[in-house]
C-alpha cells in the first residue's frame, strides 16, 4: 500500500512538469515511510500487522496523537505541521467511517501557503475537506473538497491548487457513517511559486520585504502559473491575425477568421472553445447557484452563494463584447440568495424564491424585481401569495396565445412539500398566481434542473435535477421533459444516460447544449462518477436524439457545477461555479454554423450539436414549426423498433401514451408497445398521486392519500377516502363488525392502509358513536358492537393510542373499575356511554375501528432544536454547524457546496462550544479551544478559538445567533478571555496530559494520584458507588437519597434502583399502585395485596428487575389459611401477622411467625382455632422474600408465589351435618339423579347420585330431587 501510494504521488507531480523542489519533496515522502517501517520492524516484532503511526507495545499499536485503528491506520484528532514542505494524509488504507480530523499548517506571517491535491477521493456531497485561510474555521473560507477531485486520467485537467496568504492553513476533514474512500494525499509548501510555474516559466523572488515569489513565464505563455498558451503559430500571421504582446497577450483576428488562434474560417463548419481575457476585478466574484441573463449586450448576474460576503455584491454585469465586468451599487432591496430563478420581460428582471443567506436560510416565496435602466429593486407583494416557497426551480417569461405575459415557475423543493412537479404561473399584469393544470404525462419534479425556453416551437424543455424517486429513495435523473405552453401538456422525451443536477442549458442551432452539472449518483461504492463534471452534451430537438461532445480544451480545469449560461450573438456563455473553489471565469463556446455548409450533404450530416436544413440552395439552422411539430422528424435516421421493456417503466397510462417510444396503455398488461397486442385499451388514465414526494404535497391533491407503511403517494378511488370509508375531518375512519383479536384487527386495517383508529379529537369520537348506533338500529349484527380502538398499554403505567398520543382525550373515558390488570388492548364496551374496558390483546372482540393515515408530523425545515429534529429516526438530520433541520432525503441539495461541518440523526451534543465540558470533547468540535485552568488539574472552558487563543464576535454582534452559526464569522481574537498572565492555559491542537476534571493532581504527567471529592475512575470522571453527580470539569457527588430502599443510583440522575420490587419513584418514594402494591416507603414498605384462592406468579427477567432482592406481600383471610412459596433457587422467608394494617401503615406491632434462611419452598397453615379471623377481622400476614438477587439474576430466577384457602373449619362442621342427612335419606324413596356442573371454565363432569331404598312415599319423589340436587353441587365445592 504504501509503494502504491508513493507511485501515485510521485506521478502526480512529475506529470506537472515537476522541478528539483517538487522531486525533493516526493523522495522525502518515500524516504520517511521507509524509515518508519525500518524502525518498526525492530520494535514491532511482537504485533501481527505493521503499526503506520504508533509504536508497538505488548503486542498492541500505541498510536502517535492524532491516529487510531488497530495499526494506528487513521487520523482522528487535530495536527500541527511546522515544516516549510511536506505533506498531510488520512493513513496508508481507506480512511474510516465517522472520520474528524484537522491540520493546522503554521508558516510566517503574511506568507504564501500553497496546497496541492495529488490525490483525492471522498464520498461526494457527504465527505469534505475544508480549507480556510488562518488558524481557525473562523478565517475565510477558501474551498470546500468532496468527490473524485483528481481523476485517473487527466488529459487537459489540471491538478487543482489552493493558495492562502495569512501565513497559516487551516484543514478540516469530516467523513459520515456511509461508503469510504481512498482519502487523500495533499502536498504543502511556503513561498512557492504557483504549481512551480507549470513548467513553462521559473520561479523568481520579488523585490519586496515580504520575499514573495513569482512565475516569470516563457515566450506563448501566461498566467501567475504560466497554465496558459497564447498565440500560437503566431496567430496565423498575417493573413489570418496577429499577436497583441503589449496588451492581453492574445491573437487579434481578421474579419474573415476567428478562434483562439485565428485558424478558423468565419463561418465555420468546426465548433470551439475560447477564454476571454477578463480585465482583473477586485470584487467578489466568484459565486456559484447565482441565475444569469442578456440584455443589451450585457450578461447580467443576480444573487448566487458565496463563502465570504464581505466584499459581495448581488448584482454584477458582465460586457460580452469588451470582457469587463461592472459591479451594480444598489442602496436597498432583496437579501442575499442563492437557489432563485431569473426572468426577463422588457426592462425588468424578475427573481423569485431562492434560500436565503441571512436569518435561517429559509426558502423564501419572495417576488422582487429589478429595472435596469433605474437600477433599483422593487417587491412585489401579489394576493394571494404563491402556492409554494422554492429552491432550485427554474423561470421563463412566455407570452400565451391570449397576448398575457406569464412567468412560469418550473419545479424545484419545498421543505414543506418537497419536490414539487407543479407549474407555477403569475401574471405579470395582474400581479397574481395560479398553479397551472397541467395535461399529458405524469412528470417528476425536481431541483437543480435546467430548462430553456424555445420561443419558436412555443416549448420549453426541462432536463435532469435532483428527485425524489419510488419507495422512498431519492437521486439525480437523466428526464427530458416537454412543456408546451400553448397547450398545458408535458412530453416525455428520450434520456440522455448521464443524470446530472446543478448544469447549465441552452438552446442554439435546433440544439439543446449541456454543459457541467454534478454527476455524482453512486450509492454505495464509488463507481468513478465526479462531483464537478466537464461533460458537454447536445440533445437534438428534432429528432430526440442525445449525443455526447468533446469537454473544451482550454489547458485547465473547467469541471464545475452551480454555474450559468446564456447565449449571445450565437455563442454560448459559461460563468462561475463550484470545482470545490467557487468560480469567477467566463468560457465562451461557439458551434459551427450552418452556413458553412455548401451542399445538401454536408448540410444534412453538420453536426453533433447542430442540426441544419437545406433551404433554397442554402443551408440553414433547422426550427420547429409552431404550434405543432412532430417527434421524430422526417428527416432524421429511422429509429430500431421499440420493444415492450423500453415501455414497461412508465408505470401510469398518462405517461405511456404521452411520450417519443412509442407506447401503449393496456388494462391487462399496462404500458407495451404499439407493436404489440393489445386487448383492452384503457379509455382512462391514472393520477399523479405517485409523482408526489412526501404526505404534504400528497394531502394537497384531494384524490391521493399518503400510504405510510410504503411511504409513497397514491390513488383513492372513487372518492376522497376510498369505499367503505368516512371522511372525518382530516381521517378516513372505517368500522367493520366482524369479531377479531387485537392483532387480526390491526392486520385488518393494515392491509387496508391504515391502522386501528386513534381517536383522537371530539369529532373522530362523535362520529364512532352515531355510527354504532346506527348500526345497532339498522340491525346489521346481532347484539352491540363492542369495537376494538388503537389504544393499549404502553408501558406499566401508560396507556397511549396507536400513533403514540397520549391518551387524553375527554369524550372517551374509562369504565368503573378500568383499565385493570386483565388486558393490555382497550375496546369500546359501552358506547352510550364512551365507555373504554381493557382486554387481553389476544381475545377477540366485536368489531374494530380503523383509520388511514394522516399527516401530523411537523416538517423537518420548522424543527429548531436538534432534539425534536431527530426525534424520529433518520426522518430528519440536524446540522449542528447551520443550527438547521432538514429532510434526510434533501440533506444533498439542503448543502450543495458543504455549508454543514456536521450532522447528527441521533446524538445531540452540545449545540456550542461553552456546552462541552472535556478538552476532548472540546477539540472534537472544529469549532472550539479549550482553556485550561491554573491548577493544571484538568478543569477548564472550551470556547470559541483559533490556534493563537479565544475568539469573540466583533462588534456588536454577540447575538446568540451568530454565536451559533458558522456563517456570520466576523470572530476577533481575544487572549484576555484565557491569559498565561493568570496562569491559564490555551489549548487548540493537543489537551494537556493532566486530565482528572479537578479532583486530582497527576503524577508522572498524566496519571490522576487519588481521586477526591467523592469520585473514581482513570481520570476521576465518574461519582463513587452510592453517590451521584456529574464530576466532570470539576463538579461534584452527591450522596443517593433513596429512603432506605436501595443502595445504588443512577451515576447522572440519582435516580435510585429500588432493591424492593414494587417500590418505586427516583428516590423510592412511591407503592406501584397501578400493580396491586400498597404501603408507604417513607415509612416502611410496599406489599403486594394478594388475592385468596389465586396463584400468582412473579417474573424478574427484565432488565430493570437485576436490582430487586426483596419483595413483600400482604394477605388478610377470613378463614383458616393454607399458603406454599417455592422458587428455583434459595431466598430467605419472614412471616409476620397483626391485628390490623392501613396503606401498609401497621397500627399494631408485627409478630413473627417465621423466619427461615437459604430455602428454596414453604408450605404452612394457620388456622382460625390459633389466629380468632371471627373475632379479628383485620388479621393481616406480612409475608418478606430476601436475599434472591444473585439467585435470581444469575439463574433468571421465575419467583411463584402461591396462596390456597382451605376451609377446613367450615368444611369439617359440613362434613358431620352430611353424613347425618345421608343416614335420614337412607329411608326416604329412592330415585337416580343425574346433574351436569360446570368444573372451572371449561370442564364439564357429570356426576350420578344413585340411592337405592324402600319406596314407601312417592309423593315426596319431586321434593328428594331438589334436595339431592343441591346437596350433590355442595359436595361439588369441596371436591
Amino acid at each position: 500500500i504504501i509503494r502504491s501510494r508513493s507511485r501515485v504521488y510521485i506521478r502526480a507531480l512529475s506529470s506537472a512538469g515537476g522541478t528539483y523542489l517538487v522531486g525533493l519533496v516526493g523522495t522525502l515522502f518515500v524516504m520517511l515511510h521507509l524509515v518508519l517501517h525500518t524502525e518498526g520492524s525492530t520494535v514491532s516484532k511482537s504485533c501481527d500487522k505493521s503499526c503506520y503511526s504508533g509504536k508497538c507495545m505488548n503486542g498492541t499499536c500505541v498510536c502517535d496523537h492524532g491516529w487510531v485503528g488497530d495499526q494506528c491506520q487513521h487520523c482522528q484528532g487535530r495536527f500541527k505541521l511546522t515544516d516549510l514542505t511536506g505533506f498531510l494524509t488520512d493513513g496508508p488504507v481507506n480512511y474510516k467511517y465517522k472520520t474528524k480530523c484537522t491540520w493546522l499548517i503554521e508558516g510566517y506571517p503574511n506568507a504564501v501557503l500553497r496546497l496541492r491535491f495529488n490525490h483525492f477521493a471522498t464520498e461526494c456531497s457527504w465527505d469534505h475537506m475544508y480549507v480556510y485561510d488562518g488558524d481557525s474555521i473562523y478565517a475565510p473560507l477558501i474551498a470546500v473538497f468532496s468527490g473524485l477531485v483528481v481523476p485517473e486520467t487527466r488529459g487537459n485537467e489540471t491538478v487543482p491548487e489552493v493558495v492562502t496568504t495569512s501565513g497559516y492553513a487551516l484543514l478540516h476533514f469530516f467523513s459520515d457513517a456511509a461508503y469510504n474512500l481512498t482519502g487523500f494525499n495533499i502536498a504543502y509548501s511556503i513561498n512557492s511559486c504557483p504549481n512551480n510555474c507549470s513548467g513553462h516559466g521559473r520561479c523568481s523572488t520579488a523585490n519586496s520585504v515580504s520575499g514573495r515569489v513569482y512565475c516569470e513565464c516563457e515566450d506563448y505563455w501566461k498566467g501567475d502559473a504560466c497554465n496558459i498558451p497564447y498565440c500560437r503559430d503566431n496567430c496565423g500571421s498575417p493573413d489570418h491575425g496577429y499577436c497583441d504582446l503589449t496588451g492581453e497577450k492574445l491573437c487579434v483576428c481578421n474579419d474573415s477568421w476567428q478562434g483562439p488562434d485565428c485558424s478558423l474560417s468565419v463561418p465555420s463548419t468546426e465548433a470551439f472553445w475560447v477564454l476571454p481575457s477578463v480585465k482583473p476585478s477586485a470584487q467578489s466574484l466568484g459565486r456559484a447557484s447565482h441565475q444569469a441573463l442578456v440584455h443589451s449586450g450585457l450578461m447580467w448576474v443576480v444573487g448566487g452563494y458565496s463563502f465570504n460576503y464581505s466584499n459581495y455584491h448581488m448584482v454584477l454585469n458582465y460586457n460580452l463584447e469588451s470582457s469587463t465586468w461592472d459591479v451594480v451599487p444598489v442602496s436597498s432591496g432583496p437579501l442575499y440568495r442563492y437557489g432563485h430563478s431569473l426572468a426577463l420581460h422588457q426592462d425588468d428582471i424578475y427573481m423569485f424564491g431562492g434560500k436565503l443567506e441571512a436569518k435561517s436560510a429559509n426558502v423564501t416565496d419572495e417576488l422582487w424585481v429589478f429595472n435596469i435602466p433605474r437600477r433599483t429593486w422593487s417587491p412585489r407583494k401579489p394576493a394571494p401569495p404563491p402556492p409554494y416557497a422554492l429552491e432550485g426551480h427554474t423561470a421563463h417569461v412566455v407570452e400565451l396565445a391570449n397576448g398575457e405575459p406569464v412567468m412560469l415557475i418550473f419545479f424545484g423543493y419545498s421543505p414543506i412539500y418537497s419536490y414539487i412537479n407543479k407549474v407555477q404561473e403569475y401574471n405579470i399584469r395582474s400581479n397574481s398566481w395560479q398553479v397551472v393544470s397541467a395535461g399529458g404525462a405524469v412528470v417528476q419534479g425536481g431541483y437543480g434542473h435546467s430548462s430553456v425556453y424555445d420561443e419558436a416551437s412555443g416549448c420549453v424543455f426541462v432536463h435532469g435535477g435532483y428527485k425524489a424517486l419510488s419507495n422512498n429513495k431519492y437521486g439525480l435523473v437523466d428526464h427530458m421533459y416537454r412543456y408546451h405552453v400553448h397547450t398545458k401538456t408535458w412530453l416525455i422525451l428520450g434520456e440522455s444516460g448521464l443524470a446530472r443536477y446543478l448544469h447549465s442549458a441552452v438552446v442554439l442551432s435546433g440544439t439543446l447544449l449541456v454543459f457541467g452539472g454534478n454527476t455524482h449518483n453512486d450509492t454505495s461504492l464509488s463507481n468513478g462518477a465526479k462531483c464537478f463534471s466537464a461533460d458537454f452534451m447536445a440533445y437534438d430537438i428534432a429528432c430526440d436524439e442525445w449525443t455526447v461532445l468533446p469537454r473544451p480544451g482550454l489547458h485547465r480545469d473547467v469541471n464545475r457545477f452551480g454555474h450559468s449560461a446564456v447565449v449571445s450573438n450565437g455563442s454560448m456563455y459559461i460563468f462561475g461555479g463550484f470545482s470545490g473553489l467557487l468560480l469567477n471565469d467566463v468560457l465562451a463556446y461557439t458551434p459551427p454554423s450552418c452556413l458553412a455548409f455548401s451542399n445538401p450533404t454536408s448540410c444534412a450530416a453538420a453536426g453533433p450539436g447542430l442540426r441544419c436544413l437545406w433551404v433554397q440552395s442554402r443551408c440553414l439552422p433547422w426550427e420547429p414549426k409552431p404550434p405543432e411539430y412532430t417527434l421524430p422528424a422526417t428527416f432524421c435516421p429511422a429509429r430500431p423498433g421499440n420493444t415492450d421493456e423500453q415501455c414497461f417503466r412508465f408505470s401510469d397510462c398518462a405517461s405511456c401514451t404521452a411520450n417519443t417510444r412509442g407506447c401503449q396503455w393496456c388494462e391487462d398488461r399496462k404500458c407495451i408497445s404499439t407493436s404489440s397486442n393489445c386487448t383492452v385499451v384503457s379509455p382512462h388514465c391514472s393520477s399523479e398521486c405517485f409523482r408526489l414526494a412526501n404526505c404534504r404535497s400528497c394531502s394537497l391533491n384531494t384524490n391521493c392519500q399518503w400510504e405510510m407503511q410504503q411511504q409513497e403517494c397514491q390513488a383513492l378511488p372513487g372518492q376522497l377516502c376510498g369505499e367503505g370509508w368516512h371522511h372525518v375531518g382530516e381521517a378516513c375512519l372505517r368500522i367493520n363488525s366482524s369479531r377479531e383479536s387485537y392483532d387480526n384487527a390491526q392486520h385488518y386495517c393494515k392491509n387496508l392502509g391504515g391502522n386501528i383508529a386513534s381517536l383522537l379529537t371530539d369529532k373522530q369520537v362523535n362520529f364512532v358513536l352515531e355510527e354504532l348506533q346506527k348500526y345497532q338500529l339498522q340491525d346489521k349484527v346481532s347484539g352491540t358492537l363492542s369495537p376494538w380502538v388503537g389504544l393499549r398499554k404502553i408501558n406499566v403505567s401508560y396507556w397511549g393510542w396507536e400513533d403514540m398520543s397520549p391518551f387524553t382525550n375527554t369524550s372517551l373515558r374509562w369504565l368503573p373499575g378500568e383499565p385493570s390488570d386483565s388486558g393490555f388492548c382497550a375496546y369500546l364496551e359501552r358506547a352510550h356511554v364512551a365507555g373504554l374496558k381493557a382486554n387481553p390483546c389476544t381475545a377477540t372482540s366485536d368489531g374494530l375501528i380503523c383509520e388511514k393515515p394522516k399527516c401530523l408530523k411537523t416538517p423537518c425545515s420548522l424543527r429548531t432544536s436538534c432534539a425534536n429534529c431527530t426525534s424520529q429516526a433518520m426522518e430528519c438530520m440536524w446540522c449542528s454547524s447551520t443550527q438547521r433541520c432538514v429532510d434526510s432525503s434533501a440533506y444533498v441539495i439542503s448543502f450543495p457546496y458543504g455549508q454543514c461541518l456536521e450532522w447528527q440523526t441521533q446524538d445531540c451534543s452540545a449545540q456550542n462550544c461553552s456546552g462541552l465540558r472535556t478538552c476532548s470533547d472540546c477539540l472534537e468540535r472544529a469549532e472550539c479551544g479549550w482553556c485550561g485552568d491554573p491548577s493544571n488539574t484538568g478543569k477548564g472552558v472550551c470556547m470559541e478559538g483559533s490556534y493563537r487563543g479565544p475568539l469573540k464576535p466583533a462588534g456588536a454582534r454577540t447575538g446568540p445567533r451568530d454565536r451559533d452559526r458558522l456563517r456570520d464569522r466576523d470572530m476577533v481574537l481575544d487572549q484576555s478571555l484565557c491569559t498565561s498572565d493568570r496562569g491559564y492555559n490555551w489549548a487548540f491542537i493537543q489537551c494537556p496530559a493532566c486530565q482528572c476534571n479537578g479532583h486530582s493532581r497527576c503524577v508522572n504527567g498524566s496519571v490522576c494520584e487519588h481521586c477526591g471529592n467523592l469520585t473514581a475512575g482513570t481520570h476521576c470522571q465518574s461519582c463513587m458507588a452510592g453517590y451521584y453527580g456529574d464530576p466532570i470539569n470539576g463538579g461534584k457527588c452527591n450522596a443517593c437519597k433513596c429512603n432506605s430502599h436501595a443502595n445504588v443510583c443512577h451515576v447522572n440522575s440519582g435516580k435510585c434502583f429500588c432493591t424492593t420490587k414494587g417500590i418505586k419513584g427516583d428516590q423510592c418514594q412511591l407503592c406501584d399502585s397501578e400493580n396491586r402494591y400498597l404501603g408507604n416507603p417513607l415509612r416502611g414498605t410496599c406489599y403486594y395485596n394478594l388475592l385468596i384462592d389465586y396463584q400468582f406468579t412473579f417474573s424478574l427477567l427484565q432488565e430493570d428487575d437485576r436490582y430487586y432482592t426483596a419483595i413483600n406481600f400482604m394477605a388478610t383471610p377470613e378463614q383458616n389459611l393454607d399458603m406454599s412459596i417455592n422458587a428455583s433457587n434459595n431466598f430467605n422467608l419472614n412471616i409476620t401477622w397483626s391485628f390490623s394494617s392501613t396503606a401498609g401503615t401497621i397500627s399494631g406491632e408485627e409478630m413473627p411467625i417465621i423466619a427461615r434462611t437459604n430455602i428454596k419452598e414453604h408450605r404452612d397453615s394457620f388456622s382460625c382455632e390459633k389466629f380468632d379471623f371471627r373475632l379479628h377481622h383485620n388479621i393481616t400476614f406480612y409475608v418478606y422474600v430476601s436475599n434472591f438477587s444473585c439467585c435470581f439474576l444469575s439463574l433468571l430466577l421465575v419467583a411463584a408465589v402461591v396462596w390456597k384457602i382451605k376451609q377446613t373449619c367450615w368444611a369439617s362442621r359440613r362434613r358431620e351435618q352430611l353424613m347425618r342427612e345421608r343416614q335420614q335419606m337412607a329411608s326416604r324413596p329412592f330415585a337416580s339423579v343425574a346433574v351436569a356442573l360446570e368444573v372451572g371454565g371449561d370442564q364439564e363432569e357429570l356426576l350420578q347420585v344413585s340411592k337405592t331404598t324402600k319406596t314407601r312415599h312417592t309423593e315426596r319423589h319431586t321434593q328428594t330431587e331438589e334436595y339431592a340436587h343441591k346437596l350433590t353441587r355442595e359436595m361439588i365445592l369441596l371436591w
